[in-house]
């Protein structure tokens, strides 16, 4: 699940930070400090469903607006995608919605 958690949030901050003619994001980059692995492991661990919501709801925020929002047809989807994550009330829940969106984030890159 952390392993998870964390592609969600790189590939979302790819897509908004990453230029054509800069260096690529890495998972160790300072960028990825609030969404490595370990840090999603504890929220994990602690059972924090809200906590995880909220850092991945925030890197998909700013894939949106680097898309152009929900106004664009890639934001619709983005968007209809994160509603999904949102919607899950346990952790279990989270791990068909965390798939669709990590597709998705990887695709559109």
């Amino acid at each position: 699940m952390e392993l998870l958690l964390e592609t969600v949030a790189l590939f979302a901050l790819k897509l908004a930070y990453e230029t054509e003619d800069g260096s690529p994001i890495l998972r160790d980059d300072p960028i990825m400090s609030d969404y490595e692995r370990e840090v999603f492991g504890l929220l994990v661990r602690r059972g924090d469903v809200e906590g995880i919501r909220g850092r991945v709801m925030h890197c998909v925020g700013v894939a949106l607006e680097a898309i152009g929002g929900v106004d664009t047809p890639l934001g619709r989807e983005l968007d209809r995608l994160a509603a999904g994550f949102s919607d899950a009330r346990t952790m279990v829940e989270f791990e068909a919605p965390l798939v669709a969106l990590k597709d998705y984030l990887k695709d559109i890159q």
